[in-house]
């Protein structure tokens, strides 16, 4: 093992220093004092149009900064400012909002029904923008000001349409090339982690770059690789960033041959920094495992590249079983991405024809789900009132089921339980809706779905990555797959717990299967906190001290609904500890301690060092 780097340790970063660097700059009071005073419509809406954009400049700077901080973070093992950063950088968007609304609204309260002055602010903040890089996040950032002050209907953006037009992005701009031919050598190896410019040392950088070199000539071999052969090892000029981890990502390419086309392999080389250096703890190059790293499912990353769409379109063409709009929430940027996956369900349906229709599998009884056919996409709705065949005493409200969606958006999901994109004030298009289902949602959403003319408008919207409900699976799967189904709801329950988050309705219904054959938890009104969740011993009689759920773990599979016995014991062989009150007192403890496992986001088959 070579000797660490004499590389010194990066320095902390003060809670002063992050204060600083994260704080909102005040809005632009000069322009708001000549916005308040002027009568003139022309100088209204350019005034208007110059206030929004300085709003929206100061939020891009402070977001532009947190990778850079993130980054610092994780050379100096700083973990408490990675996990805040990751908290003010989700809120940092609607803080902006919510700070400049208040001012608009008593300053100039005719905004509010003002039907002239919008479009012709519009067209002044769009000519303003016009040639920026990031016109059509600060066109996102104007629209969801605009709902905020007048209550509209959620319009999305399209990337194709007035001066926010971009040419057709290339992930090229932001990878760096490496030729060389094969086999890959480490010093290959090591060169590109030397590139990566971390300010920490390495605890065996050349160690590790041997073994990665051996990782990827063994994932190559099935591409009928010569000796000798060229090869383009092509890196995204970014780091990726989060929690404890980091990682470089980027692709492989042989070159073609008479005898074989093209041939590429993804790549990606995660990292952490232990006590004693930075380490290469494993090598991704199969685009399903990628998925595991770049899940939705898992807190975002922090990307140091500022080309967000180039990032977005990288990830795309290395994880295409992912749609396009996910890739952008992945590294952050999750206003884009609701443009991004709003736009993909329009142009899904405007090329397929298809309706929309109630979603495969159980008929949720307190949410309504439905999706087209060959969309990725799944759209739910809250009950103002569950079904009658609800399992519990007490319906907590739609506000607070969505207060709950809300929450597992905010927090780190820990690789089990989906995203979810939540729009307020949806007008979609009644043709979209097949009658039943339209029948459903006018009857069901009294008071969140009305409709206006020829659409249907949503008070709130859920969309999720499309799931195969579990039961469904299992029904259709191989043996073998049905036990890996099983086992991985298991991995799922405990990565769940691990977040401080119990799901009292143990329902194998609400958990569904990925095209990566992953499980994950998608319905979220029965959540709650795993420590304040009181957990009874077996034969113990209900205590003065009980308050809140009360879960009794001897009586959790049979809750799981899983009707096969084979599929039971298999669940019980893999996870016996699930159905013993000391784990679960046991994890509570080390949530309250801050003594949490850590959740492994690829598989353990693919680290170096085992």
């Amino acid at each position: 093992m070579t000797a660490p780097s004499a590389h010194p340790r990066a320095r902390p970063l003060g809670a002063a220093e992050i204060e600083h660097a994260t704080r909102i700059a005040e809005p632009d009071f000069d322009l708001l004092d000549a916005l308040y005073r002027t009568d003139d419509p022309d100088d209204q809406a350019r005034l208007l149009a110059r206030v929004v954009l300085s709003a929206f400049d100061n939020y891009y700077a402070v977001s532009r900064r947190i990778p850079a901080l993130a980054q610092a973070a994780f050379e100096a093992r700083d973990w408490p400012v990675t996990v805040r950063l990751s908290k003010i950088r989700i809120g940092l968007y609607t803080a902006c909002i919510d700070q400049l609304v208040p001012l608009l609204k008593a300053g100039l309260p005719e905004l509010t029904t003002d039907e002239q002055l919008w479009p012709a602010a519009e067209a002044e903040l769009l000519a303003a923008i016009e040639g920026r890089y990031e016109a059509d996040f600060a066109f996102a950032f104007w629209q969801s000001l605009r709902r905020k002050l007048v209550n509209d209907e959620w319009r999305p953006v399209s990337y194709d349409t007035g001066t926010t037009t971009r040419r057709a992005t290339s992930a090229a701009a932001v990878l760096k090339t490496t030729s060389t031919t094969l086999p890959i050598g480490p010093e290959v190896i090591a060169t590109i982690l030397d590139e990566a410019g971390f300010a920490a040392p390495w605890r065996d950088r050349d160690g590790d770059a041997a073994l990665a070199a051996q990782a990827i000539e063994a994932a190559l071999e099935p591409l009928g690789p010569r000796p000798g052969e060229p090869v383009k090892i092509e890196i995204a000029d970014s780091g990726f960033f989060r929690n404890r981890g980091a990682c470089l990502v980027g692709r492989i390419k042989l070159r073609d041959r008479g005898d074989m086309p093209m041939r590429s392999l993804p790549l990606l080389i995660a990292l952490l920094n232990e006590k004693d250096g930075l380490v290469v703890d494993a090598v991704l190059t199969d685009s399903d495992e990628l998925q595991y790293a770049f899940s939705s499912t898992l807190a975002n990353y922090h990307a140091t590249n500022p080309r967000y769409h180039e990032l977005a379109r990288l990830l795309y063409e290395l994880m295409p079983k992912r749609p396009l709009g996910t890739q952008y929430s992945c590294i952050g940027f999750h206003h884009l991405g609701k443009v991004a996956v709003m736009t993909e369900i329009l142009a899904e349906h405007r090329k397929t024809k298809e309706k929309l229709t109630t979603a495969p599998g159980f008929k949720g009884t307190v949410a309504i789900a439905f999706t087209m056919p060959s969309s990725a996409y799944v759209l739910k709705i809250i009950r103002d009132h569950p079904t009658d065949d609800y399992k519990f005493d007490y319906f907590d409200g739609l506000d607070e089921v969505l207060r709950k969606y809300n929450l597992v958006h905010e927090i780190d999901r820990a690789g089990s339980m989906l995203d979810n994109i939540i729009y307020s004030n949806v007008k979609l298009e009644r043709s979209m809706f097949a009658p039943e289902l339209l029948d459903e949602l006018l009857e069901a959403g009294i008071g969140t779905v009305t409709l206006d003319r020829g659409a249907l408008v949503f008070r709130h919207l859920i969309v999720q990555i499309k799931l195969t409900p579990l039961p469904l699976y299992l029904a259709n799967a191989s043996a073998a797959e049905a036990r890996a189904a099983v086992i991985n709801l298991g991995d799922c329950i405990k990565n769940n717990a691990a977040a401080d988050i119990f799901n009292k309705d143990l329902d194998g219904r609400n958990y569904g299967v990925s095209r990566i054959r992953k499980v994950y938890l998608f319905d979220y009104d029965a959540v709650e906190p795993l420590t304040s969740v009181t957990v009874r011993r077996d034969g113990a009689v209900p205590g003065e001290f009980d308050n809140g759920m009360v879960f009794r773990p001897p009586e959790m599979l049979e809750g799981l609904r899983i009707d096969d016995p084979g599929l039971r014991r298999t669940f019980r062989d893999a996870h016996p500890e699930l159905m013993q009150a000391d784990y679960w007192e046991g994890m509570q403890q080390a949530l309250r301690d801050g003594k949490v496992p850590k959740v492994l986001n690829y598989p353990a088959a693919r680290r170096l060092r085992r």
